[in-house]
């Protein structure tokens, strides 16, 4: 069984159940719960069958369920029908035993007084029960949060303990970094992040815009003065009212801008120095890396600095063994090249030699020297070809560069009065920017001072809104406390004269007046509970009620057989015994 539970936990909290149980959450769950968590399970297999069990009746939940199942081929346990068979007669006899206690009990005088104790009885069991229990999670939970009270207190001693074993002077200069930090990240570093933004948008959106003309400027001068005389009007209304909180609001913002400028000039200087930092960390650095040794290493001292010497000592030795090797190889190729030379010399001797005294043996002498010069003529008839070449590309490239620097003249000579224009424009543009950031910046106090007066008069009107509301709910309440008054008195004044009265007929018609008014209230509450009696079980009574009809069709339909029987030939005897119907042919 633990087995099965442990694969039915397992299934569950894997796609695409996703329950998150464990065995002891599922063992405890109500069988409701363990109800609709099947019916969770067919839902991802048939949409339709999403919903809560709650909400429907258990006839149509087990006939839904057990028509999916079947669909499924599940084959149920075989003892199930022998159970539900047992569990009907167990029910019957329940319900026999149930009809004759309240036939007895109907019998004994004042039987509905006991029967009323009995379920107050039994009420009372279970609330008892119910606070048990309740009694018993209290205090389990006490414990667990008792425990969790000593493990926080420990943790709590092992923090307090650390903290007073760390200096105090370190632990104050991290806050510190740590707050210089955050208002570097948040406040300074995010402002200057978005005043560059800002440059950046209009500085493309200069660059993207057409070069401004005369016009142009002087339609933005005319915005620039509206927007000046709409600051001034905000301005002198302001000054016109003389609010004594705002004088006080205005002292208080200007101590905070001067504050908040401290604070960044303050914010300015920590960047420079820790720049400065920075800067004597990468000098620092860099004269570190100067003073290394010629093979990468830093400069040693003491004993290591021995060692390095007798090393350098045996390669000067060893240098000096090859230098004179070198030397000696040095002399044997300045030898072997002289003899080269001489070699040369001698070849070409035998050479000029051999080509006389073939010449004159064939009778063609001074060919070799004519095919000498022929060679040298037509060398150099190359080399003029090749100058003349050159000379005629360095001609056309000069031509192409005065013909280009003519046309850069030009441009220049063109672009010189835009150029001039475009100075002049951008010195406007960084005086306008400047009177723009100033305007912005008044503009921006005073709309600030506005904002807040706007805010303070929605609280206060927010304040007297809701004063009104809590007066208009007052004034209700006394309204209807003094009519209920009224009348209270009125019926007392007409108590009082009934019961001062001597005629006895007015005293009868006021008690009639009163039993008929508690007789109504009572015949209402019955009246209600029975309406709530019958939507309770209106569906229940609706399906009874079709069961009746069924029944009331199926016996017609019995009676016109049996009519139909009786009309035609007999053709066996009907012998009703015992309860039963038995056909002899």
């Amino acid at each position: 069984m633990s087995e099965q539970l442990k694969f039915i936990v397992q299934q569950l909290n894997m796609e695409p159940f996703r329950k998150n149980f464990n065995l002891i959450t599922f063992d405890s769950l109500e069988p409701m719960q363990l109800l609709q968590i099947l019916n969770d399970v067919l839902a991802e297999i048939d949409p339709k069958q999403a919903m809560d069990i709650r909400e429907e009746m258990p006839e149509q939940t087990v006939k839904r369920m057990s028509s999916l199942l079947g669909m499924l081929k599940y084959k149920p346990p075989g003892n199930l029908s022998d159970d539900i068979n047992a569990m009907e007669e167990e029910k019957d006899q329940l319900l026999k035993r149930v009809e004759r206690v309240k036939r007895r009990v109907e019998s004994v005088s004042n039987h509905q007084r006991m029967l009323e104790q009995a379920r107050q009885l039994r009420v009372e069991k279970e609330r008892e029960e119910s606070l048990t229990h309740q009694k018993q999670e209290q205090k389990n939970q006490l414990f667990q949060a008792e425990q969790r009270l000593l493990r926080l207190q420990q943790q709590l001693k092992d923090l307090r303990q650390a903290a007073a074993d760390a200096h105090p002077e370190l632990m104050k200069r991290l806050e510190e970094e740590i707050k210089i930090n955050s208002y570097m990240v948040t406040e300074k570093l995010p402002k200057e992040l978005e005043g560059l933004r800002r440059t950046v948008q209009y500085m493309q959106k200069v660059s993207s815009e057409p070069a401004m003309g005369q016009a142009d400027l002087q339609d933005m001068e005319g915005k620039i003065k509206e927007v000046d005389s709409q600051i001034n009007q905000l301005i002198e209304k302001k000054m016109m009212r003389n609010d004594p909180m705002d004088d006080k609001l205005t002292l208080y913002r200007q101590q905070a801008s001067i504050i908040i400028r401290k604070k960044e000039s303050k914010a300015e200087e920590l960047q420079e120095a820790r720049e400065e930092l920075a800067a004597a960390e990468r000098e620092l650095k860099q004269r570190s890396s100067q003073g290394q040794g010629s093979n990468g290493e830093v400069v040693i001292r003491g004993d290591e600095l021995k060692r390095l010497v007798a090393k350098l000592r045996s390669k000067g030795t060893t240098y000096k063994k090859k230098r004179q090797e070198i030397a000696e190889l040095r002399a044997e190729y300045g030898v072997l090249q002289r003899t080269e030379e001489i070699l040369r010399q001698r070849h070409d001797a035998v050479q000029q030699k051999l080509q006389q005294t073939v010449e004159a043996q064939k009778g063609i002498s001074g060919y070799s020297d004519t095919q000498e010069e022929l060679e040298r003529v037509s060398a150099i008839k190359s080399d003029l070809d090749e100058k003349k070449g050159r000379t005629l590309d360095d001609m056309s490239e000069m031509f192409q560069v005065k013909k280009l620097n003519s046309m850069i003249v030009e441009k220049k000579s063109a672009l010189a009065p835009i150029i001039k224009e475009l100075r002049s424009l951008r010195q406007r543009r960084a005086e306008l920017n400047q009177e723009y950031e100033e305007r912005k910046a008044q503009y921006e106090s005073c709309a600030a001072g506005l904002e807040s007066n706007r805010s303070k008069l929605e609280q206060e009107v927010k304040a007297l809104r809701e004063e009104m509301a809590q007066k208009e709910n007052r004034y209700h309440y006394i309204n209807s406390m003094s009519e209920i008054i009224e009348m209270q008195i009125q019926r007392a004044a007409e108590e009082m004269k009934a019961y001062v009265s001597s005629d006895p007929q007015e005293k009868k018609k006021t008690i009639e007046v009163y039993m008929k008014n508690i007789a109504e209230q009572e015949l209402l509450g019955k009246l209600r509970e029975e309406q709530k009696v019958v939507r309770e079980n209106h569906s229940a009574n609706m399906e009874q009620m079709k069961m009746w009809r069924d029944l009331e069709q199926l016996m017609e339909c019995k009676r016109q057989c049996f009519i139909k029987a009786q009309n035609q030939v007999s053709i066996g005897q009907v012998i009703q015994e015992g309860g039963e119907d038995r056909l002899v042919l």
